[in-house]
């Protein structure tokens, strides 16, 4: 066997070989932005940098105000995709029904960042772009949606599998600039099922899925210091900086049962919980599912249930 071909991680999502390709498995289909009239939400992708390609798809509820009057703008939500940073992007089918539901329910501006992937683009490309369109909404200049629409008084992040590790290390990125930066005007973070990880298991955790883990981190980023225990993969790790720095007023922790993130997040909240943190940190668990279950069963009980809370987040309760 040509060594070259070798398989050295397998999954339902994705395929990597020893020479760094990849087969991504599913998150390759794309849908255009568009109306939906089921929610009544409009979305529209904006070009950020036309050499790399870096776009955001947004999305504005019909409920935007048409009028000017400030009182009556739209919480901004940043929000990162999840596909271990290797697959799916924002004009995926199932971030578009997500992102339709939560910004018409919720009453959202949705700035949906298309980061690019791993192996073509290492990280730090990945961050680095998420924290580039942050900045970009931050502006509110970039688009006349934000600017007319826009409350950026009331900015939130939010992602999903390896998109919350995003927020937790863009916020930290954002908190290590000035006071000027989009770090200082961050309300609130929502870490859904984040993708976090160690060299050594915790306690709940599995020695295979640590090593899974390791494996894909160390192939994502490959200048990774100390494997999984980069401060990146792993915001508990001794290198890390600590986690009161970060620059939000509120974050919301949710989990899965079944998910073999679980303990990981589940340690992050705690961390940051006993952390010295200003903040309020809160944990949310869905019973009897399994890893992003929401994106692909958002009918079921479970689904509808962490809809709910993530609206009364974004409003404030």
């Amino acid at each position: 066997m040509d060594p070259s071909s070798e398989i050295i991680l397998d999954c339902p999502f994705f395929r990597i070989y020893s020479d760094r390709r990849i087969d991504r498995l599913i998150g390759t289909t794309t849908v255009p932005a568009s109306f939906d009239a089921s929610t009544g939400v409009t979305s529209k992708d904006v070009v950020i940098d036309g050499d790399t390609g870096l776009y955001v798809r947004l999305y504005l509820p019909d409920t935007a105000s048409r009028s000017g009057d400030d009182s009556k703008k739209l919480p901004v939500l940043v929000y990162f995709h999840g596909g271990g940073f290797v697959t799916q992007s924002a004009a995926s089918p199932v971030y578009q029904r997500f992102l339709n539901s939560l910004a018409a329910r919720a009453g959202l501006l949705v700035v949906s960042v298309n980061y690019r992937l791993a192996p073509e683009h290492p990280l730090p490309t990945g961050y680095e772009d998420s924290l580039r369109a942050l900045r970009w909404a931050v502006s509110g200049s970039g688009d006349p949606w934000l600017s007319q629409h826009g409350d950026l008084g009331r900015l939130f992040l939010a992602g999903d599998s390896a998109g919350g590790n995003i927020v937790h290390n863009v916020a930290m990125m954002a908190a290590a600039e000035d006071e000027s930066a989009p770090g200082a005007r961050i309300e609130g973070a929502v870490l859904l099922h984040a993708g976090f990880g160690g060299r050594e298991p915790i306690d709940g955790e599995t020695p295979e899925w640590a090593a899974f883990s390791e494996k894909l981190w160390v192939f994502a980023c490959p200048e990774a210091m100390d494997g999984a225990d980069d401060p990146r993969m792993n915001p508990l790790a001794a290198a890390a900086p600590s986690l009161r720095n970060l620059p939000c007023k509120r974050v919301l922790v949710c989990a899965a049962e079944l998910d073999l993130l679980r303990p990981r997040d589940r340690a992050y909240y705690e961390a940051l919980a006993a952390s010295g943190w200003s903040g309020t940190v809160e944990w949310f668990e869905s019973k009897g599912q399994e890893h992003v279950f929401f994106l692909f069963k958002p009918g079921c009980d479970e689904a509808v249930t962490l809809m709910d809370r993530l609206v009364a987040f974004f409003a404030g309760n």
